[in-house]
């Protein structure tokens, strides 16, 4: 199943014309978490991606193939070292941090306006662009030659296929990946998912979450009524308005959630000149 094929088991059954998209795709072979955004919340999707993501994977070591999972033609290596549990978790540190990754090339990412995996299925030569990525946690939890299951926290654009694929490098060989599993991202979390049947067959409103989860690593800070209404309206609030319910500023700070006075979320604001200015808006419900 691929990650559009959730998103269209949901939208078959929202009334016509509904947006509905996920926040951040899921190959084939992986399972767990999958964020989806319906109507006004599919704007909300970026901010989602933003955040942290969890997750736990298996790599079979010694072994390779082109697409650096099962689903690509393997290649043993029984004359590679096997390498030592110490060396790594010495990997591991050095693969933790701010790092230089190659996403592999039978990927999504874009090369030149094609989906890299397209070209490589037409045949084509070409050098993957380097990225930067983030790893908070990199944690060997279970190793028994030839696998390792790996616990792993990243930022946004990681490729776990290479970062399993790197670790194993690192310690003197070379490795597949045969499990993924995404136990989260941000404040969502596997046990707190809808299984796939749920979504197929139960009431679909009860199982929406409120938008705030979205942005709860943005700055929050909660206007007037009549603020609100002007961010409805598409006008700017001075900077002021903002400063006084933010004690705590930070000249860092480029982009705000401003929130009603019960807790809804109106608009993402950007400060422009001066004044805080609504970058998305959102509808509210008024009070029962």
């Amino acid at each position: 199943m691929t990650s559009r094929d959730v998103v269209n088991v949901v939208q078959r059954r929202l009334p016509r014309k509904t947006k509905v998209g996920h926040a951040g795709t899921l190959d084939p072979l992986a399972e767990g978490v999958l964020v989806l955004g319906v109507g006004p919340a599919v704007r909300l999707v970026p901010y989602v991606q933003q955040q942290p993501k969890h997750y736990q994977a298996t790599f079979r070591i010694g072994s390779s193939s082109v697409s650096g999972d099962l689903e690509g033609e393997i290649t043993d290596f029984p004359d590679l070292p096997i390498p030592t549990r110490d060396q790594l978790n010495q990997a591991a540190l050095n693969l933790t941090g701010e790092i230089e990754q190659i996403p592999p090339a039978h990927s999504a990412i874009w090369i030149d306006g094609q989906r890299a995996y397209r070209r490589i299925r037409a045949g084509e030569e070409f050098e993957m662009p380097s990225r930067k990525v983030q790893i908070n946690t990199l944690e060997i939890t279970r190793y028994e030659f030839p696998e390792v299951d790996l616990n792993i926290i990243c930022g946004s654009g990681t490729y776990i296929r290479t970062l399993g694929i790197d670790l194993a490098v690192h310690a003197g060989s070379t490795a597949v990946m045969s499990f993924l599993s995404r136990i989260g991202v941000g404040p969502f979390h596997l046990t707190n998912s809808v299984s796939m049947d749920a979504l197929r067959e139960d009431a679909l409103e009860p199982h929406f979450l409120p938008v705030s989860l979205a942005i709860q690593h943005l700055p929050c800070v909660k206007v007037t009524n009549e603020d609100a209404i002007r961010l409805g309206h598409g006008l700017c609030l001075d900077q002021t308005h903002l400063d006084e319910t933010n004690p705590s500023e930070n000249e860092n700070i480029k982009e705000v959630a401003a929130m009603t006075q019960d807790g809804q979320l109106r608009a993402i604001v950007r400060l422009k000149r001066g004044q805080w200015c609504p970058y998305r808006v959102f509808p509210t419900r008024e009070p029962e």
